[in-house]
């Protein structure tokens, strides 16, 4: 076991680790991989002035992959109680998937010789601060987000967290590997009549959150969303706020950066390798041992993570693998094997993070003539792949940038726009980055600068052909 869970953790890492080994070495199918998935979270949720709903929450998931003649089932528990009935069951299933099966299957288990470096351990993994963001803590922090929201009249909800994630993981061919990794995050909105502001970030550390200074940031915010405006539709120069880039980036392995999608020839990465599609400017990666997001070492089939190039200085790079993608892109697996809740196993780029430019972001808005700054979007969706187009409304502190300076607040407006378009035209990136949680993907994140770019169509698009 590398490294000792920092506050009381789901399941005992060494135990774990043991009855996994012993589990994946039985009888009943040429070939076994287990993993277990969990998280103790502690939450201080808060709105009106006071804490409205303290919950702990522990999750543990523990998953068996049975393979036989090539072909692969699998049996979940909720605890280490039921591994072995999971074994049994597991087993069960792949013999019969064999039996009926028309050819051998072409499903293998990682080797310690799979990947790269063990993966296990690692300083950014854990964060001492983080062990101290105890109730007491979280509750002077709504104490002083509270009293910042009376001094300007308002209110402000929100959550302050933290968490501890372990993964362990074994398999018949000798990999035993696990791990454990703090996490803390804090979110907000703050109100003042009908301006608001929102913030949210988490990572491993709690001091590199910020989370006082977000508050007094916040709150001005707000203040300054007084008195809404309506803009005319059309295309603008933009500054988009951390929080609205990491939620452009959680679409990329849609556009095809997933190594389902490249296996079957769909998206950017199985057409478009090596081309020039985004600015020299923007860097993106699934960087799993990064010092920012929410990084872990290995994945859930054991397989160390490695670092992939998304897009790098704006050209197209590969996909993220499992063992079963990389095969068949004769690539091997990248360490990105992922499994959600109710969904069937898939690739995942778990730790997306953009690389970070050299200006603040006031000297972004600064080089904005006339335009639009936007805090963050709202019920995204997507639109196209093959185009990668999302739709979208914007929210909370949006404002129009007039002569290099933020002008009066907006109201919210719909969008329709290409992500890899818009990054194409992105001609300045900030220093500072922010962290998002990726939806429904254990332990991932989206980490991003502000950045600037044009041609940001805001309202309603254009019919073509109509007459004016």
């Amino acid at each position: 076991m590398s490294g000792t869970p920092p506050f009381d953790a789901a399941v005992d890492g060494d135990r774990a680790l043991h009855e996994l080994a012993k589990a994946v070495t039985g009888g009943g199918a040429d070939q076994f991989d287990a993993f277990v998935l969990a998280r103790t979270g502690e939450y201080t949720r808060f709105a009106d002035g006071r804490i409205h709903q303290p919950q702990d929450v522990t999750e543990v998931q523990v998953m068996v992959r049975a393979v036989v003649d090539g072909h692969a089932a699998r049996a979940s528990a909720s605890s280490l109680a039921g591994l072995d009935a999971a074994v049994l069951t597991a087993a069960r299933m792949a013999r019969g998937i064999a039996a009926a099966a028309p050819a051998p299957g072409h499903t293998t288990v990682a080797t310690p010789d799979t990947g790269s470096a063990d993966g296990s351990g690692s300083a950014v993994f854990f964060d001492d601060g983080t062990a101290a963001f105890d109730a007491a803590a979280r509750a002077a922090l709504v104490a002083e987000a509270s009293a910042t929201a009376d001094a300007v009249r308002g209110s402000v909800a929100g959550m302050f967290a933290r968490a501890v994630n372990q993964l362990v993981v074994a398999t018949s061919a000798g990999v035993a590997r696990a791990t454990s990794a703090t996490e803390a995050s804090g979110a907000f909105t703050f109100s003042v009549a009908e301006g608001t502001a929102h913030f949210a970030d988490l990572g491993r550390a709690v001091h590199r959150l910020g989370l006082s200074e977000a508050l007094r940031a916040g709150a001005a915010q707000a203040v300054a969303g007084l008195g809404r405006g309506e803009l005319e539709p059309g295309e603008y120069d933009v500054v988009l706020g951390p929080e609205a880039t990491a939620e452009l980036l959680e679409f990329l392995p849609g556009f095809g950066f997933s190594g389902e999608l490249a296996a079957a020839g769909v998206g950017v990465s199985a057409s478009c390798a090596g081309q020039q599609l985004a600015s020299h400017l923007v860097t993106v990666a699934d960087d799993a041992l990064a010092d920012v997001g929410l990084p872990i070492g290995f994945d859930i089939e054991g397989v160390p993570k490695q670092r992939v190039d998304l897009l790098r200085a704006g050209v197209v790079g590969s996909p993220v693998t499992d063992l079963a993608t990389g095969a068949q892109l004769g690539l091997g697996s990248t360490g990105h094997a992922h499994i959600a809740r109710e969904e069937p196993p898939a690739t995942q780029a778990a730790n997306l993070v953009m690389s970070a430019g050299g200006a603040t972001e006031a000297e972004l808005i600064a080089g904005v003539g006339r335009g639009v700054y936007i805090q963050r979007f709202w019920y995204t969706r997507m639109v196209d792949r093959n185009a990668s187009t999302i739709t979208g409304v914007t929210r909370d502190a949006c404002f129009e940038i007039v002569d290099g300076a933020l002008g009066r607040p907006l109201t919210g407006m719909r969008f329709t726009q290409s992500v890899l378009g818009l990054l194409s035209r992105v001609d300045a990136v900030a220093s500072t980055r922010r962290t998002l949680p990726l939806m429904n993907v254990w332990n991932g994140s989206s980490t991003a600068p502000a950045i600037r770019a044009a041609g940001f169509r805001l309202g309603s698009a254009p019919v073509i052909g109509a007459s004016r």
